[in-house]
């Protein structure tokens, strides 16, 4: 697929960023290196990683061996809990800047909240200062309520250009979704298919999939675009990265996005990660 077929949001600061994007959890090693670089091939242009990935070195050196310019790209990687304190996320930027071997990042996420730890604000302080030094352009979080959002825009003054959320179609997020829009935040699913979950066989998504002549993967991931959010999948199999790019060529009926989210679940999270509660990789 050529480059330039994915569409792009703008998110508050004015910055782009392409309406899917590559996940690269547990994506390490020479193999690794050669699925990240068959997606670029491809046409991934947003590449998503995080420091407790252990993959930031692995994802910068696909940038470099894809021969496409730096600047094409959009590179995301996050901040782990035990880096919340100002001093200690400063850092972590960095650090993370010499193991990918990049000048900036694109998008810079706060990993998740960790409100018992209470640190998060000084985190996102941390960022807005490194964004004035140019080593991040957008800033942002995953995994954070209503109430964290708040906080982080009181008393900073800055709103997250980005709020990574779990979503899928048994963790639909209506609530969430709306609280991001509301404040002018763009959301990016994580495990946007459920991470190979009993939904890609949902006799309503696989109806769906025979009507538009699509995959299961597909039709969700439309699902997710077409209700604004920009997916992040993961895949190791090359076909299915190609075919999770190949979904801006058919509309789901609002009928149609209406049905998946009622699959939605009240314990739908994949692993009951609740950002009130978890303490993150501990």
């Amino acid at each position: 697929m050529a480059n330039g077929t994915v569409p792009n949001l703008i998110l508050n600061d004015g910055y782009k960023l392409p309406a899917i994007g590559l996940g690269t959890y547990q994506i390490r090693g020479g193999d690794g290196l050669q699925q990240i670089l068959a997606a670029i091939k491809d046409g991934y242009r947003a590449l998503d990683t995080a420091t407790n990935y252990d993959n930031e070195g692995l994802v910068g050196e696909a940038i470099r061996q894809s021969g496409i310019p730096r600047s094409r790209f959009i590179v995301t990687t996050k901040l782990p809990g035990k880096y919340h304190k100002y001093d200690d996320a400063t850092m972590a930027i960095q650090e993370s800047l010499y193991r990918m071997g990049l000048d900036y990042f694109d998008l810079y996420l706060i990993h998740w909240p960790l409100p018992k730890r209470n640190h998060y604000v000084e985190a996102f302080q941390a960022m807005i200062d490194a964004k004035k030094r140019g080593f991040i352009r957008s800033i942002g979080v995953s995994n954070f309520e209503p109430e964290h959002l708040d906080r982080l825009i009181e008393e900073t003054g800055v709103t997250p250009a980005v709020n990574q959320l779990e979503i899928h179609p048994y963790w639909v997020q209506e609530r969430m979704l709306a609280e991001d829009k509301k404040r002018g935040i763009v959301t990016e699913a994580w495990s946007p298919l459920g991470r190979g979950s009993a939904a890609l066989k949902e006799p309503i998504i696989k109806d769906l999939a025979k009507k538009y002549n699509k995959n299961v993967g597909q039709i969700i991931l439309r699902w997710h675009t077409q209700r604004g959010i920009v997916p992040i999948p993961k895949s190791r199999n090359l076909n299915h990265q190609r075919a999770n790019l190949d979904i801006f060529d058919f509309e789901l009926t609002p009928d149609e996005i209406k049905s998946i989210n009622s699959l939605s679940k009240p314990d739908g999270r994949i692993d009951g990660q609740d950002p009130n509660e978890y303490e993150e990789f501990e």
